[in-house]
Protein backbone atom coordinates (compact mmCIF):
# COMPACT_ATOMS: atom_id res chain seq x y z
CA UNK A 1 0.00 0.00 0.00
CA UNK A 2 1.25 3.05 -0.96
CA UNK A 3 1.38 5.17 2.65
CA UNK A 4 2.14 8.29 1.94
CA UNK A 5 -1.02 8.29 0.41
CA UNK A 6 -3.02 5.68 1.92
CA UNK A 7 -3.81 4.21 5.62
CA UNK A 8 -5.56 0.74 5.87
CA UNK A 9 -8.94 0.92 7.91
CA UNK A 10 -10.79 -1.66 9.15
CA UNK A 11 -14.79 -2.66 9.37
CA UNK A 12 -17.22 -4.74 12.20
CA UNK A 13 -17.39 -8.05 10.56
CA UNK A 14 -14.60 -7.79 7.38
CA UNK A 15 -14.28 -11.39 6.37
CA UNK A 16 -10.72 -13.00 5.68
CA UNK A 17 -9.91 -15.80 4.17
CA UNK A 18 -6.93 -18.16 3.57
CA UNK A 19 -5.61 -18.16 -0.48
CA UNK A 20 -4.53 -21.35 -2.04
CA UNK A 21 -0.99 -19.97 -1.54
CA UNK A 22 -1.95 -20.03 2.40
CA UNK A 23 -1.48 -16.00 1.96
CA UNK A 24 -4.66 -13.96 3.38
CA UNK A 25 -7.20 -12.24 1.73
CA UNK A 26 -9.32 -9.25 4.20
CA UNK A 27 -12.75 -8.42 2.50
CA UNK A 28 -13.30 -5.83 1.40
CA UNK A 29 -10.30 -3.21 1.88
CA UNK A 30 -10.98 -0.07 3.45
CA UNK A 31 -8.98 3.07 2.87
CA UNK A 32 -8.64 6.02 4.44
CA UNK A 33 -6.32 9.38 3.57
CA UNK A 34 -2.78 9.54 5.00
CA UNK A 35 -3.01 13.35 5.22
CA UNK A 36 -5.34 15.81 2.95
CA UNK A 37 -5.55 14.18 0.07
CA UNK A 38 -7.66 14.71 -3.16
CA UNK A 39 -9.13 11.90 -4.24
CA UNK A 40 -9.36 11.91 -7.82
CA UNK A 41 -5.57 13.18 -7.48
CA UNK A 42 -4.89 10.10 -5.94
CA UNK A 43 -6.61 7.80 -8.33
CA UNK A 44 -4.64 8.62 -11.26
CA UNK A 45 -1.41 8.45 -9.68
CA UNK A 46 -2.20 5.07 -7.69
CA UNK A 47 -4.00 3.61 -10.33
CA UNK A 48 -2.21 0.16 -11.17
CA UNK A 49 -2.08 -0.21 -7.65
CA UNK A 50 -5.55 0.21 -7.08
CA UNK A 51 -6.45 -2.23 -9.41
CA UNK A 52 -4.19 -4.51 -8.53
CA UNK A 53 -5.89 -4.32 -5.11
CA UNK A 54 -9.25 -4.48 -6.54
CA UNK A 55 -8.02 -7.41 -8.46
CA UNK A 56 -7.02 -9.11 -5.10
CA UNK A 57 -9.93 -8.45 -2.87
CA UNK A 58 -12.92 -7.62 -5.07
CA UNK A 59 -13.74 -4.45 -3.09
CA UNK A 60 -12.25 -1.41 -2.47
CA UNK A 61 -14.54 1.08 -0.25
CA UNK A 62 -12.64 4.83 0.22
CA UNK A 63 -13.67 6.21 3.48
CA UNK A 64 -12.83 10.01 5.10
CA UNK A 65 -11.67 11.78 2.07
CA UNK A 66 -13.46 15.11 2.29
CA UNK A 67 -12.96 15.86 -1.00
CA UNK A 68 -15.83 13.90 -2.07
CA UNK A 69 -19.00 15.59 -0.79
CA UNK A 70 -21.35 15.28 -3.37
CA UNK A 71 -22.25 13.42 -6.73
CA UNK A 72 -20.06 16.28 -9.08
CA UNK A 73 -17.11 15.15 -7.37
CA UNK A 74 -18.08 11.45 -7.35
CA UNK A 75 -18.45 11.81 -10.88
CA UNK A 76 -15.06 12.85 -10.96
CA UNK A 77 -13.57 9.93 -8.64
CA UNK A 78 -15.42 7.78 -11.44
CA UNK A 79 -14.03 9.36 -14.23
CA UNK A 80 -10.46 9.00 -12.88
CA UNK A 81 -10.35 6.06 -12.79
CA UNK A 82 -10.78 5.91 -16.59
CA UNK A 83 -13.07 3.05 -17.16
CA UNK A 84 -15.58 3.22 -19.98
CA UNK A 85 -19.03 3.92 -19.01
CA UNK A 86 -22.05 1.67 -19.66
CA UNK A 87 -25.43 2.64 -20.83
CA UNK A 88 -27.85 0.80 -18.56
CA UNK A 89 -30.19 -1.24 -21.05
CA UNK A 90 -31.88 -3.71 -20.15
CA UNK A 91 -31.80 -3.19 -16.52
CA UNK A 92 -34.55 -3.67 -14.12
CA UNK A 93 -33.86 -1.17 -11.49
CA UNK A 94 -35.70 2.42 -11.42
CA UNK A 95 -32.94 5.26 -11.54
CA UNK A 96 -32.29 8.88 -12.24
CA UNK A 97 -29.59 10.41 -13.83
CA UNK A 98 -27.78 12.98 -11.72
CA UNK A 99 -24.67 14.54 -13.48
CA UNK A 100 -22.25 13.06 -15.70
CA UNK A 101 -21.62 9.65 -15.16
CA UNK A 102 -23.89 9.45 -12.22
CA UNK A 103 -27.18 7.76 -11.23
CA UNK A 104 -29.23 7.16 -8.68
CA UNK A 105 -29.35 3.60 -6.95
CA UNK A 106 -32.32 1.90 -7.39
CA UNK A 107 -35.34 3.93 -5.67
CA UNK A 108 -37.62 1.29 -4.69
CA UNK A 109 -38.64 2.64 -1.44
CA UNK A 110 -36.98 2.25 1.64
CA UNK A 111 -38.93 -0.84 3.27
CA UNK A 112 -38.09 -2.67 0.84
CA UNK A 113 -34.63 -4.86 0.49
CA UNK A 114 -32.64 -5.68 -2.43
CA UNK A 115 -31.47 -9.20 -2.60
CA UNK A 116 -28.32 -9.83 -3.36
CA UNK A 117 -27.09 -10.21 -7.33
CA UNK A 118 -24.30 -9.46 -9.81
CA UNK A 119 -25.46 -5.90 -11.66
CA UNK A 120 -27.35 -6.72 -14.73
CA UNK A 121 -26.34 -10.39 -14.41
CA UNK A 122 -30.00 -11.11 -16.48
CA UNK A 123 -28.75 -9.56 -19.45
CA UNK A 124 -25.44 -10.40 -21.59
CA UNK A 125 -23.90 -7.34 -21.75
CA UNK A 126 -23.11 -6.56 -17.74
CA UNK A 127 -20.89 -3.87 -15.91
CA UNK A 128 -17.30 -5.08 -14.86
CA UNK A 129 -16.82 -2.22 -12.28
CA UNK A 130 -19.86 -0.68 -10.26
CA UNK A 131 -19.43 2.84 -7.66
CA UNK A 132 -21.02 3.70 -5.14
CA UNK A 133 -21.04 6.92 -3.39
CA UNK A 134 -23.06 7.86 -0.41
CA UNK A 135 -24.47 11.12 -0.45
CA UNK A 136 -27.05 11.22 2.70
CA UNK A 137 -26.00 8.41 4.81
CA UNK A 138 -28.95 6.83 6.50
CA UNK A 139 -30.57 7.65 9.56
CA UNK A 140 -31.12 3.88 10.47
CA UNK A 141 -30.31 1.14 8.65
CA UNK A 142 -29.69 0.81 4.79
CA UNK A 143 -26.34 -1.09 4.50
CA UNK A 144 -25.11 -2.33 1.47
CA UNK A 145 -24.11 -5.86 2.15
CA UNK A 146 -21.31 -7.44 -0.58
CA UNK A 147 -20.20 -11.35 -0.81
CA UNK A 148 -17.29 -13.06 -2.94
CA UNK A 149 -19.11 -15.01 -5.32
CA UNK A 150 -16.77 -17.60 -5.93
CA UNK A 151 -17.46 -18.32 -1.57
CA UNK A 152 -20.99 -18.89 -2.74
CA UNK A 153 -20.21 -21.16 -5.41
CA UNK A 154 -18.03 -23.07 -3.68
CA UNK A 155 -20.77 -23.52 -0.76
CA UNK A 156 -23.28 -24.12 -3.19
CA UNK A 157 -21.48 -27.04 -5.20
CA UNK A 158 -20.16 -28.71 -2.28
CA UNK A 159 -24.07 -28.52 -0.62
CA UNK A 160 -25.92 -28.69 -3.63
CA UNK A 161 -23.64 -30.71 -6.59
CA UNK A 162 -26.75 -31.78 -8.44
CA UNK A 163 -28.24 -28.63 -8.43
CA UNK A 164 -25.19 -26.22 -9.73
CA UNK A 165 -24.89 -29.27 -12.15
CA UNK A 166 -28.03 -28.36 -13.82
CA UNK A 167 -27.16 -24.63 -13.42
CA UNK A 168 -24.27 -24.97 -15.61
CA UNK A 169 -25.70 -27.35 -17.90
CA UNK A 170 -28.72 -25.06 -18.44
CA UNK A 171 -28.18 -21.87 -17.05
CA UNK A 172 -31.42 -19.54 -16.33
CA UNK A 173 -34.25 -18.08 -18.09
CA UNK A 174 -35.42 -14.69 -16.27
CA UNK A 175 -38.89 -13.52 -17.00
CA UNK A 176 -40.47 -9.64 -15.85
CA UNK A 177 -43.83 -8.02 -16.87
CA UNK A 178 -42.67 -4.34 -17.57
CA UNK A 179 -45.16 -1.22 -17.83
CA UNK A 180 -44.48 1.64 -20.45
CA UNK A 181 -43.83 3.76 -17.53
CA UNK A 182 -41.36 3.12 -14.64
CA UNK A 183 -42.59 2.38 -10.92
CA UNK A 184 -41.23 3.41 -7.97
CA UNK A 185 -43.10 1.69 -6.04
CA UNK A 186 -40.89 -1.72 -7.32
CA UNK A 187 -37.63 -2.44 -6.71
CA UNK A 188 -38.39 -3.87 -10.94
CA UNK A 189 -40.40 -1.03 -11.78
CA UNK A 190 -38.31 0.18 -14.72
CA UNK A 191 -40.85 0.72 -17.29
CA UNK A 192 -39.83 -0.21 -21.37
CA UNK A 193 -39.65 3.16 -22.33
CA UNK A 194 -36.98 3.44 -19.77
CA UNK A 195 -35.16 -0.16 -20.08
CA UNK A 196 -34.74 0.46 -23.58
CA UNK A 197 -34.38 3.91 -23.79
CA UNK A 198 -36.81 4.51 -26.73
CA UNK A 199 -40.84 5.31 -26.91
CA UNK A 200 -40.58 3.38 -30.38
CA UNK A 201 -41.44 -0.49 -30.36
CA UNK A 202 -39.76 -0.79 -32.96
CA UNK A 203 -36.40 0.04 -31.51
CA UNK A 204 -37.20 -1.63 -28.14
CA UNK A 205 -37.75 -4.69 -30.23
CA UNK A 206 -34.05 -3.83 -31.89
CA UNK A 207 -32.40 -3.47 -29.02
CA UNK A 208 -34.00 -6.19 -26.95
CA UNK A 209 -33.05 -8.65 -29.78
CA UNK A 210 -29.43 -7.16 -29.35
CA UNK A 211 -29.34 -8.50 -25.96
CA UNK A 212 -31.25 -11.96 -26.91
CA UNK A 213 -34.39 -10.91 -25.36
CA UNK A 214 -37.81 -11.64 -26.34
CA UNK A 215 -40.33 -9.29 -26.02
CA UNK A 216 -44.02 -10.09 -25.83
CA UNK A 217 -46.45 -7.57 -25.85
CA UNK A 218 -49.74 -6.67 -24.07
CA UNK A 219 -52.05 -4.35 -23.67
CA UNK A 220 -50.39 -2.07 -21.01
CA UNK A 221 -47.06 -3.32 -21.10
CA UNK A 222 -44.62 -6.14 -22.43
CA UNK A 223 -43.52 -9.16 -21.01
CA UNK A 224 -39.49 -9.35 -21.63
CA UNK A 225 -37.99 -13.38 -21.80
CA UNK A 226 -33.90 -13.36 -21.48
CA UNK A 227 -32.64 -16.79 -21.76
CA UNK A 228 -31.36 -19.31 -21.11
CA UNK A 229 -28.47 -17.56 -20.06
CA UNK A 230 -25.77 -18.37 -17.74
CA UNK A 231 -25.30 -18.75 -14.27
CA UNK A 232 -22.18 -19.48 -13.65
CA UNK A 233 -19.11 -17.91 -15.15
CA UNK A 234 -15.60 -18.57 -15.18
CA UNK A 235 -13.31 -15.70 -13.63
CA UNK A 236 -10.32 -16.35 -15.93
CA UNK A 237 -8.23 -14.16 -14.69
CA UNK A 238 -8.55 -15.58 -11.26
CA UNK A 239 -9.08 -18.83 -12.21
CA UNK A 240 -12.05 -19.69 -10.31
CA UNK A 241 -16.10 -20.14 -11.10
CA UNK A 242 -18.27 -17.25 -9.80
CA UNK A 243 -22.42 -17.31 -8.74
CA UNK A 244 -22.84 -15.07 -11.28
CA UNK A 245 -26.85 -14.46 -11.45
CA UNK A 246 -29.68 -12.77 -10.52
CA UNK A 247 -31.43 -15.92 -9.55
CA UNK A 248 -32.08 -15.50 -5.74
CA UNK A 249 -33.06 -11.23 -6.34
CA UNK A 250 -35.37 -12.67 -8.93
CA UNK A 251 -36.83 -15.80 -6.74
CA UNK A 252 -37.26 -13.70 -3.60
CA UNK A 253 -37.72 -10.08 -5.06
CA UNK A 254 -39.18 -9.82 -8.18
CA UNK A 255 -42.32 -8.79 -7.03
CA UNK A 256 -45.02 -5.88 -8.02
CA UNK A 257 -48.41 -5.50 -9.23
CA UNK A 258 -47.09 -7.03 -12.13
CA UNK A 259 -45.02 -9.38 -11.39
CA UNK A 260 -45.21 -13.26 -9.82
CA UNK A 261 -41.33 -13.96 -8.26
CA UNK A 262 -41.65 -17.66 -8.06
CA UNK A 263 -42.06 -17.25 -12.35
CA UNK A 264 -39.66 -14.78 -12.74
CA UNK A 265 -36.93 -16.93 -13.12
CA UNK A 266 -36.80 -21.12 -13.63
CA UNK A 267 -34.06 -23.37 -15.25
CA UNK A 268 -33.18 -22.54 -18.58
CA UNK A 269 -35.04 -25.78 -19.92
CA UNK A 270 -38.22 -24.14 -18.35
CA UNK A 271 -38.43 -26.24 -15.14
CA UNK A 272 -38.98 -24.22 -11.85
CA UNK A 273 -36.60 -23.80 -9.03
CA UNK A 274 -36.62 -25.63 -5.81
CA UNK A 275 -37.56 -22.89 -3.35
CA UNK A 276 -35.73 -24.55 -0.69
CA UNK A 277 -32.68 -24.46 -2.14
CA UNK A 278 -32.72 -20.95 -3.24
CA UNK A 279 -33.99 -19.72 0.28
CA UNK A 280 -30.54 -21.79 1.47
CA UNK A 281 -28.36 -19.81 -0.94
CA UNK A 282 -30.28 -16.98 0.43
CA UNK A 283 -29.05 -17.89 3.97
CA UNK A 284 -25.73 -18.90 2.86
CA UNK A 285 -25.43 -15.49 1.13
CA UNK A 286 -26.04 -13.39 4.41
CA UNK A 287 -23.87 -15.98 6.56
CA UNK A 288 -20.94 -14.76 4.07
CA UNK A 289 -21.39 -11.33 3.62
CA UNK A 290 -20.13 -8.01 4.54
CA UNK A 291 -22.45 -5.26 5.48
CA UNK A 292 -21.42 -1.81 4.78
CA UNK A 293 -22.89 0.52 7.38
CA UNK A 294 -22.70 4.20 5.07
CA UNK A 295 -21.08 7.33 6.13
CA UNK A 296 -21.71 10.14 4.03
CA UNK A 297 -18.45 10.25 1.69
CA UNK A 298 -18.09 7.05 1.18
CA UNK A 299 -16.95 5.67 -2.09
CA UNK A 300 -17.49 1.76 -3.25
CA UNK A 301 -15.81 0.49 -5.79
CA UNK A 302 -16.79 -3.14 -7.11
CA UNK A 303 -15.72 -5.75 -9.19
CA UNK A 304 -19.29 -6.59 -10.54
CA UNK A 305 -17.29 -10.33 -11.56
CA UNK A 306 -16.26 -11.43 -7.98
CA UNK A 307 -18.88 -9.72 -5.81
CA UNK A 308 -22.80 -9.62 -5.27
CA UNK A 309 -24.25 -6.74 -3.34
CA UNK A 310 -27.50 -6.32 -1.95
CA UNK A 311 -29.61 -3.16 0.33
CA UNK A 312 -31.31 -3.42 3.37
CA UNK A 313 -34.05 -1.37 4.35
CA UNK A 314 -33.41 1.92 5.84
CA UNK A 315 -35.06 4.57 7.59
CA UNK A 316 -35.10 7.65 5.34
CA UNK A 317 -33.11 9.95 4.52
CA UNK A 318 -30.62 7.92 2.76
CA UNK A 319 -28.99 8.56 -0.97
CA UNK A 320 -26.68 6.24 -2.35
CA UNK A 321 -25.56 6.69 -6.15
CA UNK A 322 -24.03 4.56 -8.34
CA UNK A 323 -22.05 4.38 -11.74
CA UNK A 324 -21.78 1.86 -14.02
CA UNK A 325 -18.50 1.36 -15.88
CA UNK A 326 -17.14 -1.68 -18.65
Amino acid sequence: MPESFFLESQLPHQKIYINKDATETTFPTVIIPNGDHNLKNIIRDQKPWLESELHKTGAILFRGFSSVSSASDFNDVVEAFGFDELPYVGGAAPRTNVVGRVFTSNESPPDQKIPFHHEMAQVPKFPLKVFFFCEVEPKVGGETPIVLSHVIYDKMKQKYPEFVDRLEQHGLIYTRVLGEDDDPSSPIGRGWVSTFMTQDKAVAEERAAKLGMKLEWTDDGVKTIMGPIPAIKVDETRGRKTWFNSMVAAYTGWEDARNDPVKAVTFGDGTPLPAQVIYDCLRILEEESVAIPWQKGDVMLLDNLAVLHARRPFEPPRRVLASLCQ
